[in-house]
């Protein structure tokens, strides 16, 4: 019996210990937001060991497509699954994932043309700020990285082009990049705003190839670059002309066109290229 009392703790601390190790992953987290004027939700994965260890991490915020929300990386991108195993394998270093959730209110990452709707705002003034001082997440452009698929790789592409001091990577999938004329965007948005100064401001920020005439190209390059679309997917032709772009100005960028279309097939696929990716970024 003696010898029972003895392992029986050992044991339960073993176990409790490799419960502990175990990623976990939590999707309907709330915060309030004072630009947006109402409580957001987003989902976080936290690494293995995360919970018993104090060590700080480095950060990916993982943007979902149209029509999904915080839930979508977590529910059919298989997140935790795919970074669980990176971080396993060593392909990955293990890292936080915040996904937050464009759904609301209004779809979108981005600032209506009126500036009424202040998603972005919210992103950059709020949303990181707070994640960032809950968890221990090494708040720095070099162990802070982006990416997204479809709607929210259009997000990922513009929140590096606008704010390339923030993100060490970016890493668009899929991504839905805009690309009109000045003069059809005029059209479009002419009955919400009469001022055409105003118009050209918001063009030349909302725009994927207008963005790379009028950015600092310095800057743009402090931000490792990473492009991913499928040969079939129909905005295949919008990632190619900003690669093309890319290349003309010397932007150092990788550039994938693989198998696939657009959908969660070829998006689960491309996460654990992206882990390893900005995974080197962090180690640089």
């Amino acid at each position: 019996m003696k010898i029972i009392r003895i392992l029986l703790p050992l044991f339960f601390v073993t176990l409790s210990g490799l419960f502990a190790q175990e990623s976990r992953v939590f999707d309907a987290l709330t915060m309030d937001s004072k630009i947006l004027g109402m409580e957001r939700k987003f989902a976080i994965y936290l690494p293995p060991g995360y919970e018993y260890s104090q060590r700080s991490y480095p950060v990916l915020y993982l943007l979902h497509g149209a029509g999904d929300d915080q839930t979508g990386w977590v529910q059919f991108g298989e997140v935790q699954r795919i970074a669980d195993k990176a971080f396993e394998d060593g392909t990955a270093t293990p890292m936080i994932i915040v996904m937050p959730d464009a759904n609301t209110g209004q779809r979108g990452y981005f600032n209506d043309i009126k500036n009424e709707w202040r998603y972005e705002d919210f992103f950059f003034e709020e949303l990181m700020p707070y994640v960032e001082s809950q968890y221990r997440i090494k708040s720095v452009k070099k162990y802070r990285a982006i990416s997204g698929l479809s709607m929210g790789g259009g997000g990922t592409y513009f929140y590096a082009m606008h704010r390339p001091d923030l993100f060490s990577s970016a890493c668009p999938l899929s991504a839905s990049l805009r690309n009109t004329s000045f003069d059809d965007f005029v059209k479009r948005y002419e009955g919400e705003v009469k001022d055409k100064g105003q118009l050209k401001v918001y063009f030349d920020k909302h725009q994927a190839l207008r963005q790379l005439e009028v950015i600092d190209i310095e800057k743009i390059k402090s931000v490792k670059w990473f492009f991913d679309c499928g040969d079939d997917d129909f905005l295949y032709e919008g990632n190619s002309l900003v690669h093309i772009a890319m290349k003309k100005k010397e932007i150092p960028h990788e550039f994938r066109i693989r198998d696939g279309a657009h959908n969660w097939t070829y998006w689960r696929a491309s996460l654990p290229e992206v882990l390893g990716f900005i995974s080197q970024t962090f180690h640089q």
